[in-house]
């Protein structure tokens, strides 16, 4: 699938509201690329489908999780807001016909993070949380840091959404910890080797 295409089919899934969203993440995401590498296409493609399943009915996402073997079934303990991007992925891989799995992984992650995460997965994970839209106070501070380090902006990302979940008393998904501690252990590595 190509960007014009896929840009067609993700504005008739999306509220216009959405869709800017996505405009500003495919942006982002592509200044992120141009200053850190990966590969661009996928970047960009997976920037441009990360929220195709973001207005699914709730019902069908979760229908979806239980009777396709591989989306992780412990998705649904951790809150409907994670539901998108796992569905999204497999909705994205058998109705759209993408097949690059380094697309898949970045559109599955986009919420979460992961252990051991692609330059693409960082960079979309990133884009969505950074993007000139988000106007509260932490994306703010992770814009500043992903101006200078991809990694350490990642870290400064999955804090605040350890810090946000738990104040309010949710479960934080188990890859997200996993990321955490992924980032915090690489950075302080690095730092302990200057």
């Amino acid at each position: 699938m190509n960007e014009a295409d896929a840009l067609v089919v993700v504005k008739r899934a999306l509220k216009p509201q959405r869709f800017s969203h996505t405009e500003r993440v495919v942006e982002t995401a592509t200044q992120l690329a141009d200053k850190y590498g990966g590969a661009k296409d996928v970047i960009r493609l997976a920037a441009i489908l990360h929220d195709y399943a973001k207005h699914r009915p709730l019902e069908e996402m979760k229908n979806s999780v239980q009777a396709n073997g591989t989306i992780p079934d412990d998705v649904l303990l951790y809150g409907d807001e994670l539901l998108h991007a796992f569905v999204g992925a497999h909705y994205v891989k058998e109705e759209l016909g993408v097949k690059d799995e380094a697309v898949l992984s970045a559109i599955c992650w986009h919420t979460t993070g992961r252990e051991n995460m692609t330059i693409e997965d960082k960079i979309v994970f990133l884009a969505d949380f950074i993007e000139p839209g988000r106007t509260f106070e932490a994306a703010e501070k992770v814009r500043i840091t992903a101006a200078q380090d991809l990694d350490k902006a990642c870290l400064e990302c999955l804090i605040h959404t350890i810090c946000y979940l738990t104040n309010k008393g949710v479960p934080v998904y188990p890859e997200t910890f996993k990321a955490y501690n992924d980032f915090a252990l690489k950075i302080s590595s690095m730092e302990g080797e200057r």
